[in-house]
Formats: structure tokens, sequence, C-alpha cells
């Protein structure tokens, strides 16, 4: 068997190693541009839990690498002339230019053949090879020559960085956040080795122009950051080394096999430095591919067992990168919020560490987290305890004279088990029980505002007396038997009405029994669905007043809160998105344009609705498709919302047109809510794939959201807020007194559940090497 591999760098050598191991007899051989020693850039990182992959796959190289590897357990956050520092983290730093050295070592003692100084341009120099490993780095010019088939996605982010290095000991993965006239910089700093640490640095691209920097040698760069940094790096110098500002390549690929050539490392795919996986993600591509080499019938099995089986770790790295780079790139959001409430929304920024992951490592620094919250609540008028203040999620909430008892809330979802709008015991059970679980506030499902403006035949509605009937019965429920409050949402379904239920087939055209279905413009959803016809002044007049008679309804049935639904494509965000709205008139064309009618609705409804009583919106934050609504349309439209009196935006995305693709993931919409949050100031809730109280209070302690909605988890578990109560020793939480010894037992059992539980995690987590390190280098105790 003859392999070719082109890039030297720590994918295609680990690659080799690995690959020769299986096939000592093959002919394996790498092919660099540089030299051996060549190398740009300082330190790479691993984590704890990389080295134990690669220490399974080949321990020699391990045993070098972890020789020369300096150890850390500590994130340091320096922020406004603070430092909080955080613990059990378990990262390890290297020379890359050691790492490349022990890699070529270990693979010319397996035997494969090592070319430097080589630049291939054309893979028929190997025609006769049966695999041609691609791992020539993010500028891979085999990549873009067979663009059309790798189809790679290049996105150059905004931010402006370049890589450094210093003689400045580190004794912690530092994170210094520095305001200087022009505005703000970051520098990301770790030690690699004994005298010896690399210094990342990025700001905006603004800053970076004001600050002079445009143009600028590598020596005048580096002087510059010695000046802002100066504080930092202690009187040491920063080094350089092909220390050039860059903006950092985001690269995709929805190919990386052809034929026999099979795309590795940053050729196929990059993570941004932000989480320091760029190596790692290069290394394990490795091993993948030398897996699957090992356990597929011909090669043509294993490239296809290698791509489809690695894609889907890959894309979670590189979906954690993302959020963790945005967070930096609108560092900006942030700089106002206390530095505490910084450092934990710095450590929480991709989502992989979390409120409850923070506590068993740092308990006295989620413990300052809790109090920095809890005097926010203070703040805003509640007398709460700030000395030992309850989790956020249990914390208070104000909109006008709404107070709810704790952050978890109902998420509005469609139950299509209404017979003509009206609800049934089935909603009186559903809304019921969720109340009584306490939740602090509920929503009903989208109610529709008339018969055809249901999206199906299940639909709840609020236009005539007898659904007023039963919601207020449902409404008196909840009041007179729980804490909670209730949100009435109403919405159009526009031209995803007239459809099946969902588990019949989610937004397909009825065959029958169908009703005609209107929207901003003539733009049906399905090729074969309806199409809708485009609303006239007079049809727009007629609902809007829909919307307000319906809005008067709902306060006679005594609901606390008023929700108008302006997101998924219905019929008033097919007036907001460029994508659903093609008119030429007064509601058409600019964003300003295509808001006018949905704010013309709202206006309406606040005008109805009682002053005392708040108001929020839904909006669709993103259409998640090219051309659709943006994050920062996101930020104009609650603005505007704003401007006219609402008091809560309910950030969802998505579901605007079919062929849309949304980036899905734990929490995947809370960026959105973060953006609107401290961009438009205004308070919102978010949704999204959140599914633990753990979560609930990571998103809350990091100022992402005021409000946390639920769908899925208070489905199978209405008690899903009680228990979360018991487990965080909110011991306030509001019981019905019928369920009161139930609530006992599960207060007094949460307290040694959950020391059992934090016990076991601190018992079953490995010891970091920084840790194993450090009790090697201890003298031993005097007998």
């Amino acid at each position: 068997m003859k392999v070719a591999i082109i890039g030297g760098g720590p994918a295609g050598l680990y690659a080799a190693i690995l690959l020769k191991k299986q096939r000592p007899e093959a002919d394996i051989a790498v092919y660099e541009r540089n030299r051996a020693d060549d190398t740009f850039g300082f330190g790479v990182v691993f984590s704890d839990a990389t080295l134990d992959n690669f220490e399974k796959h080949d321990p020699p190289s391990y045993r070098r690498i972890t020789q020369e590897f300096a150890y850390w357990d500590d994130i340091a956050v320096h922020f406004r002339g603070t430092v909080h520092q955080v613990g059990g983290n378990g990262f390890c730093g290297c020379s890359r230019r050691m790492l490349l050295l022990i890699l070529q070592e270990r693979a010319r003692e397996l035997g494969v053949r090592l070319f430097f100084e080589v630049d291939i341009a054309d893979e028929d120099k190997f025609a006769d090879a049966d695999l041609i490993v691609l791992a020539d780095g993010s500028n891979s010019r085999f990549r873009d020559k067979f663009r059309d088939h790798f189809q790679p996605e290049i996105d150059l982010r905004s931010n402006t960085f370049t890589w450094m290095g210093s003689t400045k000991p580190l004794d912690a993965f530092t994170f210094v956040f520095e305001e200087t006239e022009w505005g703000p910089f970051i520098a990301h700093a770790y030690q690699y080795e004994v005298g010896r640490s690399t210094w990342i640095f990025e700001t905006d691209p603004e800053t970076f122009a004001r600050a002079g920097l445009t143009g600028l040698s590598e020596a005048a760069s580096a002087k510059r950051m010695e000046e802002i940094f100066g504080a930092y790096l202690d009187g040491h110098k920063l080094l350089i080394n092909r220390s050039m500002w860059r903006n950092f390549p985001m690269i995709r690929s929805q190919r990386w096999v052809k034929d026999n050539m099979v795309l590795l490392g940053d050729a196929k795919a990059t993570a941004h430095f932000s989480i320091g996986s760029g190596t790692k993600l290069a290394m394990e591509d490795a091993i993948a591919l030398a897996d699957a080499m090992q356990n597929a019938p011909t090669i043509d099995a294993a490239l296809n067992a290698y791509e489809h089986g690695r894609r889907e770790e890959v894309e979670k790295i590189q979906h954690a990168a993302d959020v963790s780079l945005v967070w930096f790139e609108h560092v900006d959001r942030f700089w106002a919020f206390d530095p505490v409430q910084f450092a934990f929304g710095v450590m929480t920024r991709s989502k992989a560490i979390t409120y409850d992951n923070l506590g068993l490592r740092a308990p006295e620094f989620v413990a300052e987290v809790d109090k920095v919250f809890a005097r926010q609540v203070r703040a805003k008028g509640f007398d709460v305890n700030v000395d030992k203040p309850v989790a956020p999620m249990f914390q208070p909430f104000k909109l006008r004279d709404m107070v709810v008892k704790n952050r978890a809330v109902v998420s509005p979802m469609c139950m299509y088990s209404a017979k003509e709008g009206v609800p049934q015991d089935f909603h009186l059970v559903h809304y019921g029980s969720r109340a009584i679980g306490g939740a602090g506030l509920i929503f009903t499902e989208m109610t529709c505002v008339g018969p055809d403006a249901r999206i199906t035949h299940g639909c709840t509605g609020l236009w005539n007396n007898e659904q007023e009937t039963m919601w207020r019965r449902i409404v008196d429920f909840v009041h007179g038997n729980s804490a909670a409050k209730i949100c009435l949402q109403l919405g159009h379904a526009g031209r995803k009405g007239a459809t099946k239920l969902m588990w019949d087939g989610i937004d397909r055209p009825l065959e029958k029994g169908g009703w005609d279905v209107v929207s901003a413009s003539p733009i049906p959803y399905f090729p074969d669905s309806q199409v809708p016809r485009e609303l006239d002044r007079a049809a727009m007049a007629r609902i809007k007043q829909e919307f307000v008679d319906a809005a008067i309804r709902g306060d006679r049935c005594g609901f606390d809160m008023l929700e108008l639904h302006c997101a998924h494509g219905y019929l008033l965000a097919s007036f907001i998105s460029p994508l659903t709205n093609t008119r030429t008139d007064d509601y058409g064309g600019s964003l300003e344009n295509r808001l006018r009618f949905p704010l013309e609705v709202f206006t309406a409804m606040r005008a109805a609705w009682p002053a005392h009583k708040p108001m929020s919106v839904r909006i669709s934050a993103t259409d998640w498709a090219e051309g659709g609504l943006t994050g920062d349309d996101a930020v104009e439209v609650a603005r505007a919302f704003g401007e006219t009196g609402v008091d809560l935006v309910d950030v969802s995305t998505g579901q605007t047109v079919r062929d849309s693709r949304p980036i899905y993931g734990r929490m995947f919409q809370i960026p959105f809510s973060d953006q609107v949050r401290n961009e438009a100031h205004v308070a919102t809730m978010c949704v999204g794939n959140i599914t633990s109280a753990d979560q609930i209070n990571t998103i809350l302690a990091a100022g992402r959201a005021d409000l946390v909605a639920l769908g899925r988890p208070h489905l199978v578990d209405p008690a899903f807020t009680i228990k979360a109560a018991a487990w965080y020793g909110a011991g306030d939480a509001y019981c019905p007194p019928q369920y009161l010894p139930g609530k006992e037992q599960i207060f007094r059992n949460s307290v040694r559940e959950r020391q059992d539980f934090e016990e076991l995690k601190i018992k079953a987590k490995p010891r970091t090497r920084a840790e194993l390190k450090a009790d090697a280098t201890k003298p031993l105790a005097a007998e």
C-alpha cells in the first residue's frame, strides 16, 4: 500500500504515524513545503481529554509530548481592574515547533519517509498512490483546486488578530480585556514551555484602525501591544514570528473526499483559536481516518466511513468555536457588566461550561455570581437576600405590574386539540398542571384571532363567547391554584394556515375542509401549498380589529400578559421578512416599511390592553436563509417594538421558509436573545433546545436573557420547576396545600441527593495532569 501525505503539520504527521503503525509494510511519505524546523506561531493547547486520546492511539509520542508540556488548571479573566481565577480546567501547552519535531522523530522511527522543502502542485505526481491525504492547511491548494467538488465555505470573521509570543511566565490560561482610547483589545495568553508564552491579540476592525495598526510592521505592532498590555507583561518583551494581523477564516467543506484523496485538519475545517481546538481537531481527524482505515474492507469504504463518522463531531466543535468567536467579536455588548458577571460570561460563552459545572470547579466564584445577580434584582426594588441568595432561576422578575416568582417559563406550544377554536378539558389539565408544577409564567399556545387565522382545525381561538368562557375557566384555575402568571399569545397563521395537524404532516396543506389563506405577498409555503391572497388595506384593517377584539376578550378572561406572535412565517412575520414580503407599497421594501403593519397591530392592541399589564412580541431573529432576516435586523425590530411599548421580546428563530438551514444544538437560539437584549436594551425571553435548570441558570447569570422558556421538558414533566427548586434549595417556591407533603419530601431528599451527586461527580472526575504533576513534585512527607 502506498500513501502520500501532502502537508507536514500535526494532521499530516500524526496520520502518517497511525497509518504506519497499522501497516508497517506500507510506503508512507509526507511532503512539506517548509523546512523541518520551520513553524509559525508559538504554542499549541490540548485538554486532558485530548491527551487521553493520544495516549490510547500512540503511547510513545504521547509520552514525549507530555514530557514537554506546561500544565495548568486555572483560567484567569482580567477585566476592569479585577481578576477572577477559575480552576479545574485541565489544559496543557506545548511549543508548536517541539510538537512537530516530536511527531517527525516518531514518524521516522516507524519508517515514514519525510520530505521537506518540496512544493507539491499536482496530485498526478502520486498517480500510483492508493491514498492521498490532503493536510496542507487552511490555505489548501488542493481544496481550492477542486473547489467545485469539495465546495468549501470560507467565512472571514470580522475581528482582526495576530499571534505573538513572550518570555512572560503564566500560571493560568489568561484572558485580558483592556479598554484603550481607541476601543477594546483582548489578549488570549498561555505558557507553553519554561520561559515562553503565547499571546494572541484581537480587536474589532474599527478599534484596529483607530489604534493606527493598519500597515504597521510586525515589530511596530508588537511595540504597540507592549504599550497596551504592559501591565500584564511585567517588562517582558513580545516575540514575533510571521505575526501579521489577519482575519480568522472559518472554513467548512461540504465534501471531504474525492476519489482516493481526503482532506484533513485545517484544509477541511477550522475552529477558532478562542477554544484552543485547531491542532486538537487536526490530530483527532488523523485518529478518525486511521480508525476508519483499520475497520473498513476497502479504501473507498474507509474514506466514506471517515467522512460520515467524523463530520458530526467536527461540526459540534465548530459550532462551539463559532459561538465563542461571536462572543469575542461582540465583547462591547458586555463591557458595562459587573466584572463577576463578565467573567462568568467568558467562562460559559461556548456553552461547554455551565453554572453547575462551574459550581463544582469553583464554588466560591459561583457564589459570588449569585450575589451579583441578587444585587441586580434588589436594585429593581425586590427585597431579596443578597448574602445567601437563591440561584438566578428563582429570583423574581417584574414587567409593569406583573411579578413572576421565578424565571422558568412554559413555552407556547401548539396542542392542536381544540374544537372549533374552543379549548377543551385537555387544555385545562395541560395548563393547570404546569402551573401547579411551579413555573413562574405560562404561555398559551398561539391562539388565533379568527377562524381563517388558524393553522389547523385543532388550533385554539378567541373570537367568540364560547372560547372566552373556556379560557376564563383555565385562567381562573391557574390563579386559584398556583402562583404562576399566564400570558395569552395571539397570532394569525397567514400562508401557513389551513394545514394538517402536526402528527398528520406539519405545515402540509389540507386536502379538504380548508379555507382561503392570506399573506403579505402571494408566495406559497410549499410549491403545492395554497397561493395566499396578498392582503389589501381593507383586509389589513379587518385583521387588525380582530387582534384588538381578541385582546379585549383576553383581558376579560383575566390573562396577566399578552403576546403578539410575529415569528415563524405566520402572517405578521410574513410582512417582516424580505423572503416573504415582495410588496411595492408602503408595507414593503425597507425594514421600516415591512414593520409597519405589525407595529400598527401592536399599537392598536397596546391601546386596548390595560396599561398596567405587560405585552411582549415573539420574533424570528433570523430566517436561517440567504437574503433573510439576520441578528442585526432583529435588533432593529426589537427597538421598533420597544419604542411602541413592548415590555419583553420573545426571541425565537426561523420557520419562515421551508428551505432554511438552521444550525441546531443545545441552547442554539441563545446568541440571538443575547444580541437583542444587550444591543437593543430590551428585556428578552429565550427559547430553543433548553432542557435543564442548569442551563437556565447559565443563561440568566451570563446576562443573555431575562426569562427562559422551555417546551419539551415541560411536556414530560409538569413539575419541572418545583423539582429544580428543591435541587437548588429555593424553599419559598409556591406549592398548593394539597401537594405540600410531596414538596416537603422532595426538598428533604434533594439536600442529600445533591450532596451525593456532587461528591460522585468530583470522585469520578479524573485528576488533571496539572494536579498529578504538582503531586509528583511535592517533597515526600517526613517519616
